[in-house]
């Protein structure tokens, strides 16, 4: 875990302040102490972790407060969203960032010890799912959701993509607690498993699955985006935090979508800025978070979300993790409102940029977008040296992939990109005549 204080000074009268972090009671000259738990490496979240920090917004919206407080801002990083709960339901963390299924959590453990909290804004979404994926090795001969019968698969339980895993084998006909051997794993941990052959898959959110694919450590096994439920990260916040220092809570706010607006002007450059941050490949990060990315960034409550935590309780309930939760009491955008104002409306009613081939020159500060994966294709194989990466958005749910990493239909003059095999053999089966190719095949037909 890191830990940072960043001292804001201005000056006169701190307003008490109970529970906040290790925060002065009132007097002149007293300090604030803000405590954010984020998770640097968890890319969906950046508009309020890693890319916030990095750029600085929040320090700057504190101290154009003028309201006389000193401000001591400490960062602390975590691999999951269960710490940050558990550091928030004790006080020791004011505003947290952290996955649907975690918030959820965070929700029912802030109400069970009296210490509530509520989700305030949403930092990256997925409206088909595509933000988890199940993996499995190179050399895997697993082909399908049924294949994993009496495997063992690597999740982090509680998560979003312990919840993907979960529907994704129950829409297979599958028992989640019967017909596979789950291994309750921290994302770092599962990842080695899958290396050392402790685990024939891994289930889990951004960036993993995408990382171990660009390292070529895995494959694809399941798109989450089939199951066509939006996920989403979001931001949670103490309630007697925002209730005694609303003003500090929409600073926050105010410099998340900062945050956002910056990454969603300059994908090239937030993705550099995220990755000398965490030590993720950047071509990675901009796989989640590029300007046609898996991810969408709106700090907006959209109801579709709002809908899709509704129907995430029964999962966690029938984990026993959680009981009943009453999202519509959980969920808090006024404050979001009133930091943003008449721009709100307008970040509410937006969605996700279309689909888009792109190509990431090497030496480049912007991607080339494309028509079509096939005309991709053609630049890239007159290309080859000069290509950074390259991007495809999955036929079949739009959910981008590495190029070199896609399964690829040929389809009379057509060449289709698939995340995983299924999803492939499901459009062969239906369109007669066509059938999937290697990459290196696909290239040579494009050129």
């Amino acid at each position: 875990m890191k830990r940072t204080a960043v001292p804001l000074v201005t000056a006169a009268l701190l307003l008490p302040l109970a529970a906040c972090g290790s925060s002065d009671q009132a007097g002149t000259g007293s300090t604030v102490t803000v405590t954010v738990g984020y998770q640097s490496r968890t890319i969906n979240t950046v508009t309020a972790g890693t890319l916030l920090r990095t750029l600085g917004s929040f320090e700057r919206q504190l101290g154009a407060l003028h309201d006389g407080h000193t401000y001591k801002l400490v960062w602390q990083d975590y691999a999951t969203g269960a710490p940050i709960t558990a550091q928030m339901t004790a006080g020791k963390i004011d505003i947290g960032s952290m996955g649907d299924f975690p918030l959820l959590i965070n929700a029912a453990r802030g109400r069970q010890l009296g210490r509530p909290t509520h989700l305030v804004s949403v930092t990256g979404y997925n409206l088909r799912g595509g933000l988890n994926t199940i993996v499995t090795t190179p050399d895997s001969k697993l082909a399908s959701l049924r294949d994993l019968k009496g495997r063992r698969v690597s999740t982090s339980v509680g998560s979003a993509a312990d919840g993907t895993l979960v529907r994704a084998l129950q829409r297979a006909g599958m028992d989640p607690d019967k017909d596979i051997q789950k291994l309750n794993q921290q994302p770092a941990v599962g990842a080695s498993a899958l290396a050392a052959g402790s685990a024939d898959a891994l289930s889990q959110f951004v960036a993993w699955p995408g990382l171990l694919a660009y390292q070529g450590k895995a494959k694809a096994l399941y798109d989450g985006a089939q199951l066509d439920l939006p996920t989403f990260h979001g931001v949670t916040a103490r309630e007697d935090f925002a209730q005694q220092h609303p003003a500090v809570l929409e600073a926050f706010l105010k410099a998340q979508a900062e945050a956002t607006d910056y990454l969603n002007a300059h994908p090239v450059a937030a993705a550099e800025k995220v990755a000398k941050a965490t030590g993720l490949p950047a071509e990675v990060v901009y796989l989640y978070n590029g300007a046609h990315g898996i991810s969408t960034f709106d700090p907006a409550v959209k109801p579709r979300l709002v809908s899709a935590l509704k129907q995430d309780v029964s999962v966690l309930k029938s984990a026993k993790l959680t009981g009943d939760i009453d999202v519509n009491a959980f969920v808090d955008d006024q404050y979001a409102k009133k930091a943003l104002g008449t721009a709100y409306a307008k970040r509410l009613a937006a969605g996700p940029p279309p689909a888009a081939s792109e190509v990431w020159p090497k030496g480049a500060d912007t991607t080339r977008t494309f028509a079509s994966p096939t005309a991709l294709l053609t630049y890239v194989a007159r290309h080859r040296a000069d290509i950074r990466a390259a991007y495809v958005p999955d036929a079949a749910t739009g959910t981008p992939w590495f190029a070199d990493k896609a399964v690829w239909v040929a389809d009379g003059g057509r060449l289709l990109p698939f995340v995983a095999p299924e999803t492939a053999r499901a459009y062969v089966a239906a369109h007669p005549g066509a059938r999937t190719v290697p990459y290196a095949d696909a290239l040579g037909r494009a050129s």
